[in-house]
């Protein structure tokens, strides 16, 4: 496959799509395709026109964890890579819809995505227990926030299948759909969020969720406090009033 072809990118108004695109191996994950997702991401981050990602896989799945052909790599190979975890880091909103199978390092990825759609059919695993691995990539960090201590023990410790309708009973996933519906309306979500919401107030919120999971109710509020007097200095405060007000789309600035 031509250098950058692992991962698709395709602009949507202010929506960018992200498509795992090894369809042959149902998306399976490779140095290259981590190196290519996470370039886009950072592309995306800083360009003002993308206001919300979308990330999803080619044909049949979503991504069925690490090429098997590269297991045996020490990860000492792969320590320049950016970490799996980069979406929470970034201000803007990454949304995964996963539209089939996912597992391992795949299933990493869209637990690190800020909502997650999924198809009621598609199956889940961690499937690292299986493979002698440990859990990687912050999976101990993020599943038990999650799900819970106990279910994410089950989960990883079995290493265990199930499907897109138990995934969200447990709070895996945010909304269960059929397949065929899970990307129109990951991207109908999306856009939602690019036309209707503020730039600089979602890069906020995003903010304030991930730093409260590891912080007090005292730290998180006071720094709710002087996030809204930062806030009422911007013009998107005036202007979510007066769009509203006048019973108009917002106009919202970009992130600067």
């Amino acid at each position: 496959m031509p250098d950058g072809e692992e991962v698709l990118v395709e602009q949507r108004g202010a929506v960018q799509l992200l498509t795992f695109n090894r369809p042959e191996v149902l998306n399976a994950w490779t140095p290259p395709m981590q190196r290519r997702y996470f370039e886009l991401l950072d592309k995306a981050e800083h360009d003002a026109s993308v206001r919300a990602v979308v990330l999803t896989g080619a044909g049949r799945g979503f991504c069925a964890g690490a090429d098997l052909s590269t297991l045996d790599q020490s990860p000492e190979r792969d320590a320049d890579l950016p970490p799996v975890s980069q979406p929470i880091r970034m201000r803007k909103p990454v949304i995964a819809a996963i539209n089939g199978p996912v597992a391992g390092v795949g299933l990493i990825t869209a637990l690190f995505a800020d909502v997650r759609f999924a198809a009621a059919d598609a199956k889940f695993t961690t499937a690292f227990s299986r493979r002698g691995l440990v859990a990687e990539h912050g999976i101990s960090w993020i599943l038990p926030k999650l799900v819970g201590a106990g279910t994410a023990l089950d989960l990883m410790l079995s290493a265990r299948t199930f499907r897109g309708e138990e995934a969200h009973r447990l709070g895996l996933v945010d909304r269960v759909l059929p397949a065929e519906e899970v990307l129109p309306t990951a991207l109908d979500y999306a856009q939602d969020l690019a036309t209707e919401c503020s730039p600089a107030a979602l890069a906020d919120i995003k903010q304030q969720i991930y730093a409260g999971l590891d912080s007090g109710l005292e730290t998180a509020t006071a720094d709710a406090h002087s996030r809204m007097i930062a806030a009422f200095e911007r013009p998107d405060v005036r202007e979510g009033i007066r769009s509203f007000r006048e019973r108009r789309p917002p106009d919202f600035p970009p992130l600067s």
